[in-house]
């Protein structure tokens, strides 16, 4: 007898509207950044403004990113348990446990793999680490973007890092960042879409919508 299917909201607007301003927002800032990295059109008139723009969107897209960002880190207090911050420390026995699990599974080596209704172990310690990264990402955005300021906006900004470490390897660490999260996103949209097409719960469409398709064995 198949087992009943339900409908489960899980995502709530906050979750999938950062997710989509995030996703949106490093889009905007890996092509604008690449480009004030190493510009590859150059004006050929007085008239063009071509890197001010570049930079005008890099930069609004940046403060879009924080306040996305500083979104989701309250909502990880106020929103559901499926965004609660205690699913990115899945630090205990049954939830490591789960990561080893769901290792195996994605690297085809098993079939085994624990159903969730929100994020999985892996998915939550994952996540952790990319919070991490963004957290740097903005930080060091910001000190490279107080070169132009001065006075107390440059300190807000943390321009007084310059004095401890060189703007050279913070504008290292900006782009290794930067490769780091593409790479994690290639890897985001296999595992949804290899989860969806075994599972076939809908995780995709969650995203849009916040709905998930489960059977009773879910957590």
């Amino acid at each position: 007898m198949p087992q009943q299917r339900l409908r489960a909201y899980v995502w709530e607007f906050p979750v999938r509207l950062t997710h989509w301003i995030n996703a949106l927002c490093i889009v905007a800032l890996s092509v604008t950044g690449y480009y004030i990295g190493n510009p590859f059109i150059h004006a050929i008139s007085s008239d063009q403004y071509i890197m001010g723009w570049v930079r005008l969107i890099h930069f609004v897209a940046a403060y879009l990113f924080t306040v996305s960002f500083l979104l989701r880190i309250y909502w990880s207090i106020a929103g559901n348990k499926y965004a609660n911050w205690k699913v990115f420390f899945p630090f205990n026995k049954k939830r490591l446990k789960q990561i080893a699990e769901s290792v195996r599974f994605y690297m085809l080596i098993s079939k085994k793999q624990s159903h969730m209704l929100g994020h999985s172990a892996i998915a939550g310690l994952t996540y952790l680490f990319i919070f991490l990264l963004f957290l740097v990402e903005i930080i060091t955005g910001f000190v490279l973007y107080s070169q132009s300021h001065y006075g107390v906006t440059r300190t807000l900004m943390g321009g007084w890092l310059l004095d401890i470490i060189s703007v050279q390897t913070i504008r290292l660490y900006h782009h290794l960042i930067t490769w780091a999260l593409i790479v994690f996103a290639v890897v985001h949209v296999y595992i949804a879409w290899f989860v969806d097409i075994h599972e076939r719960n809908g995780i995709i469409g969650s995203i849009f919508g916040g709905y998930k398709f489960v059977t009773k064995d879910y957590e």
